[in-house]
């Protein structure tokens, strides 16, 4: 298992209102991710995933 999570962006950076369309990420997500620990990472990328899924509808 890796040690480190990587960040979803892909560098499509288009903001929904506190959403961003690229990654799914919330404008707090995305200013904190670097001194997140892993576990809130995970659970930050989970949840942009749900995210990326209801703007894909």
């Amino acid at each position: 298992m890796a040690k480190t999570v990587e960040s979803p962006c892909i560098s499509v950076c288009k903001l929904k209102g506190e959403l961003c369309t690229g990654c799914g990420r919330s404008i707090e997500e995305i200013r904190r991710w670097t001194s997140m620990k892993r576990p809130e990472k995970l659970s930050a990328l989970k949840r942009a995933e749900q995210r990326r899924k209801k703007f894909n509808k």
